[in-house]
């Protein structure tokens, strides 16, 4: 199966007439890009957020790649659940396929994730691909500073995916996590420029 055969294959389509909640774990938190009703934090168990996703397009390339945010197993992830209304599901599933699917490192996944109230609801993520080739499996946190410090891609430099998603993860109360300590850490590298 070719990658472009893979690709399609994994395409979500939702169920006509169905609201469609999306979990957010990286970019989709701030440029959400699509229709929503409501948004509202959300974890999921069993997958946490990494810098495990090698990026040529968007946020890196060819000669210099870049890292992006996948779910990798274990652990849990703190994010934020849309809403999208049945009106507009099925044109948001399209978007985030052409956006999130641009090769085949992630596999589009229904999840259960858990809402403030404790309420258990289905959401539709991107789980990374341990077996695919951008998978970049566990990284230090100085394996992480060196790909993203000095990467772009055609939606701009990686250290603005990174600052933006700490800046997101900030608003939702979480603070000192991996990503905070790689920001924490090119910040340094520049100051002392």
């Amino acid at each position: 199966m070719t990658e472009e055969e893979m690709i399609e294959k994994r395409r979500y389509r939702p169920n006509p007439g169905e609201e469609l909640r999306v979990f957010a774990y990286g970019s989709l938190m701030w440029r959400p890009d699509f229709p929503f009703i409501d948004i509202q934090p959300a974890t999921l168990y069993g997958y946490h957020r990494a810098f495990c996703i090698t990026s040529t397009h968007y946020r890196g390339s060819e000669a210099h790649p870049g890292l992006v945010l996948g779910l990798d197993r274990g652990g849990q992830c703190l994010g934020r659940l849309y809403r999208v209304s049945s009106l507009d599901a099925e044109k948001a599933a399209d978007y985030l396929h052409r956006r999130e699917m641009v090769t085949g490192v992630y596999i589009p996944r229904l999840v259960n994730v858990r809402i403030a109230d404790g309420q258990d609801l289905t959401a539709l993520t991107f789980i990374a691909d341990r077996t695919h080739p951008q998978y970049a499996g566990k990284l230090s946190v100085e394996e992480a500073v060196e790909k993203i410090r000095d990467a772009v891609g055609i939606a701009g430099p990686n250290i603005d995916y990174l600052r933006n998603t700490v800046q997101h993860l900030d608003e939702m109360g979480i603070s000192d996590c991996a990503l905070h300590r790689i920001l924490r850490m090119i910040d340094g590298d520049k100051a002392a420029k």
